[in-house]
């Protein structure tokens, strides 16, 4: 069983428990959300691939599932509504951003279109060396574990968020938008800083170990998992909420299945298609990353282990599990 068929009946049991929930806005968001992303995923993902062979469509079907499920929080969603507003925003402005950064990359530069991310590339490579067989179809189950992600952990923290009647605000939410926006900024520094870097001939075919990237090699990719983590965070007030009206079972199952929208894009993001793929390809164009590995942090930013001087460019961010 390929590891996207085992995230997809976690994901799936994850939905299924929820969709047995007390609350009627909840399991009304969940259904019309699991039709929604099923039918994005389709089309513009499996469909794609399966013609030709190409798994990077799903970088435009994922993060417009994501926009997808900040419009449902705003139209659809009973609970408080600043609630409501400040979460849906969230999901919107996460999934445009990274949605149309996709296309606009795709369109000027071919990749997804007409060519595949290198990241898809070493995932399909690694299907072939493990001997897997039918290494198309454990490519296919990947990319509706995307799809069935979206209509499961990664909606659960804005459904328990959105359908909140609360009027007072907790801390815990506060606290959590706060880590979002740092996250953000943080995100868009990284990214600055390696375009300002690259765009120095000096630093053409090195390595970009400047401002963040000299304490993570993945700066970017840990601040986009600090944004989904910072949605956990504000999720906590309205899962405890629930805890008088759920079966303890149901309860639980609510709360690791948000929970788990920080685990996924970690795993995502370190393992799949994020920091393990770029640095194999990274190791093999530029001599002076393995000395970078070695001095720095990969994913959690930390102190270098010895002072490095900037030697060039790494690989350009393109956004979520993008080749550093």
């Amino acid at each position: 069983m390929s590891f996207g068929t085992i995230l997809s009946v976690i994901f799936l049991f994850i939905w299924g428990v929820a969709m047995s929930a007390h609350s009627q806005d909840l399991t009304n968001l969940l259904l019309v959300n699991a039709a929604v992303q099923m039918l994005l995923f389709i089309v513009v993902a499996c469909i794609p691939f399966l013609r030709t062979g190409r798994m990077s469509y799903v970088d435009i079907a994922w993060p417009f599932g994501v926009a997808l499920i900040g419009v449902q929080l705003l139209l659809f969603a009973d609970g408080d509504i600043v609630r409501k507003i400040a979460v849906g925003a969230v999901y919107l402005f996460i999934g445009l951003r990274m949605g149309m950064g996709a296309v606009v990359m795709g369109r000027a530069t071919g990749v997804i279109f007409k060519t595949e991310f290198p990241r898809y590339q070493y995932r399909k490579m690694m299907f072939e060396k493990t001997g897997a067989r039918h290494a198309r179809m454990h490519m296919l189950a990947e990319i509706l574990a995307q799809g069935i992600a979206n209509m499961s952990v990664l909606a659960l923290p804005g459904f328990l968020i959105a359908t909140n009647t609360s009027p007072s605000i907790s801390g815990w939410e506060i606290v959590g938008i706060l880590v979002w926006a740092v996250a953000y900024i943080l995100e868009t520094v990284a990214d600055t800083q390696k375009l300002l870097f690259i765009s120095k001939s000096e630093n053409k075919g090195g390595v970009c170990n400047v401002g963040l990237w000299k304490y993570s090699r993945h700066p970017n990719y840990f601040a986009e998992w600090l944004v989904w983590t910072g949605l956990v965070i504000a999720t906590v007030p309205s899962w405890l909420a629930l805890q008088g009206t759920e079966s303890f079972f149901v309860w639980l199952v609510l709360g690791v299945g948000a929970l788990c929208a920080s685990i996924m894009l970690y795993i995502t993001l370190v393992y799949l298609t994020g920091a393990k793929p770029a640095e194999y390809y990274s190791v093999r164009k530029r001599p002076q990353y393995r000395e970078y590995q070695e001095t720095t942090s990969m994913f959690f930013p930390w102190f270098p282990k010895a002072d490095a001087s900037p030697v060039g460019l790494d690989e350009v961010t393109t956004r979520r599990g993008s080749s550093d």
